[in-house]
């Protein structure tokens, strides 16, 4: 049960951001035009990233959930919150209202959301750090992706 609830939630905000990014990337004129870091990954990459990324998640969730104390699970629940909205805010600052700063802004909220997250409940475990590594992983190719733009001078 607890699996498909983190599966719900975490395709939900992939698909309520994909919503309000108002688009697909590729038709995004101002997208487009904007100066793309060399390690940019093809556009099919993203949705296989954010699917496998999403998948781990949910199984992160799911183990994590299971083994914090009932004394901290809204603790737990306030943080996969924060990280779910923060994830959702992106798409339309960044595609939408074309704020790269608070984009940048935002990735680095969410990934600073999930270290502490895991350093709070899951140090230590190797097997949860595996999960969640992918998630860290991408969120720092991404931040690096949102600045470049702010810091390309070509």
């Amino acid at each position: 049960m607890r699996f498909l609830l983190f599966l719900l939630l975490n395709f939900g905000a992939l698909y309520i951001g994909a919503l309000l990014m108002g688009g697909n990337p590729a038709e995004n004129n101002w997208y487009n035009q904007l100066p793309k870091a060399p390690w940019t990954p093809p556009g099919w990459f993203f949705g296989a990233a954010w699917t496998t990324i999403m998948v781990c998640f949910t199984f992160y969730m799911s183990k994590l959930s299971k083994h914090v104390p009932e004394a901290q699970r809204k603790f737990l629940w306030l943080l996969f919150s924060a990280q779910w909205l923060l994830n959702v805010l992106w798409n339309p600052v960044f595609f939408n209202w074309h704020f790269i700063t608070i984009g940048a802004l935002i990735i680095s909220t969410l990934l600073v959301v999930l270290i502490f997250m895991h350093a709070k409940f899951a140090k230590g475990n190797k097997i949860l750090l595996f999960l969640v590594l992918p998630y860290l992983v991408w969120l720092a190719v991404a931040l690096s992706l949102n600045l470049y733009p702010l810091v390309y001078d070509g």
